[in-house]
């Protein structure tokens, strides 16, 4: 389905950009047919860069996304791509216009994608669709954004992307504003999908819902991939360090970090070793130049010490 090789961004920093801030560094990945890959790491850890560059809303200073044997960089009409990759944010409200009722909004949809559709029978679709996701369409039609709640339109969203015969979702951070009852409803939501076709690519610090969600697990730190695999695995025999201190401790996944933040976090680090070395206990000479080697079938880890 997709397939992310050796994926870098960085920025340009410090005094006359001579310095590079690698929000995303050489990040490799597979996510199958019908298949929910959770993206896991603090923030600031590149999770939503990544996400940003799938959907096409950011440039990779190098490497290549793979869409179905499609160089995504090569896709001359966006249009095209759009229709079978989309993307779900972590605030529903401010990916609607509010001057503009549901129904509106998904007539748009039709106008710019399915021009030659009766209106009616589009219409019909929508309203088969909204059923679909667990909603009742006399209660959704008409309204606008405001007078529907955050896990409503995170909903409609999914339902949008249905509407156009979507195959791959970003879905970064979605349930992280929505209280925990409205949570497990969108969760369950994305796995019912799963098993009809959709595959997902699942952004979240929440380690637990990561668990609960994916059948295969990235484990982010700084950028780089630590550990890779089922996430079984991953989680019931972590082998990375940070891995292991990310389960057993939870790091301060929930700040934001702040610009200066990264630029000190990047410099800490000598150049050609693990993310993680200034922070490892175990870290030492050895760990220049790791990279993810497979440990056991569907498992991969990028330390020295494993």
């Amino acid at each position: 389905m997709l397939e992310v090789i050796n994926l870098t961004k960085a920025y340009n920093i410090g005094a006359f950009g001579k310095e590079k801030l690698y929000a995303v560094d050489n990040v490799s990945f597979k996510i199958e047919d019908n298949e929910i890959v959770s993206l896991i790491g603090e923030s600031g850890s590149g999770k939503t860069t990544i996400g940003k560059l799938i959907l096409r809303l950011t440039k990779p200073t190098s490497g290549k996304i793979i869409y179905n044997g499609t160089d995504i960089s090569t896709f001359k009409n966006i249009k095209e791509y759009y229709r079978y990759v989309q993307g779900i944010f972590q605030d529903p409200f401010s990916s609607y216009n509010p001057i503009f009722k549901i129904d509106r909004i998904f007539e748009m949809v039709r106008e710019e994608f399915y021009p030659s559709e009766n209106h009616d029978k589009w219409m019909g679709k929508v309203e088969s669709t909204i059923k679909d996701i667990g909603l009742n369409p006399k209660e959704i039609i008409g309204k606008f954004p405001h007078q529907l709640s955050g896990g409503q339109l995170q909903r409609l969203l999914i339902a949008r992307a249905l509407l156009m015969n979507a195959k791959f979702l970003v879905a970064d951070e979605i349930i992280s504003m929505l209280d925990a009852s409205t949570r497990i409803d969108i969760l369950n939501l994305l796995i019912s999908l799963k098993e009809k076709g959709l595959s997902v690519l699942f952004i979240t610090h929440d380690l637990s819902l990561g668990y609960y969600t994916s059948d295969k697990t990235i484990i982010l730190y700084r950028g780089s991939i630590m550990e890779y695999g089922d996430t079984v695995k991953v989680f019931n025999n972590p082998l990375h360090p940070y891995t292991k201190m990310l389960l057993e401790s939870v790091p301060t996944t929930h700040k934001k970090w702040t610009r200066e933040e990264l630029i000190a976090e990047s410099r800490r680090t000598p150049p050609g070793y693990c993310k993680y070395y200034d922070r490892c206990p175990l870290g030492d000479s050895n760990c220049k130049n790791v990279e993810l080697r497979q440990v056991e079938d569907n498992h991969f880890v990028a330390c020295a010490k494993v």
